[in-house]
């Protein structure tokens, strides 16, 4: 099985951040048993604990990672976000 490696970038008190983190969770959930989906590893790091994240995303979280490479900022589209993850092998 192949494992992914989502990483959500965002402050707290974010909106959008709560909205995102909810669609990944329900995506993770749609994903958990089903053939072919990989093991989704999910991380979360705050824009305030890093000055570089910082001062690359101030404006665009959140910002969502899969293997370490952006794949969505301030809305997570679900679909998408499955499409995505789905692709990883």
């Amino acid at each position: 099985m192949a494992t992914a490696e989502l990483t959500l970038i965002g402050k707290p008190g974010c909106h959008l951040c709560d909205d995102a983190r909810a669609v990944i969770s329900d995506v993770i959930a749609d994903l958990d048993g089903r053939p072919g989906a990989p093991r989704v590893v999910v991380s979360e790091v705050s824009i305030f604990d890093d000055q570089a994240l910082y001062d690359e995303h101030v404006e665009d979280i959140p910002v969502v990672l899969i293997d370490g490479r952006v794949h969505t900022f301030w809305r997570v589209d679900p679909a998408r976000l499955t499409a995505a993850l789905l692709g990883i092998h």
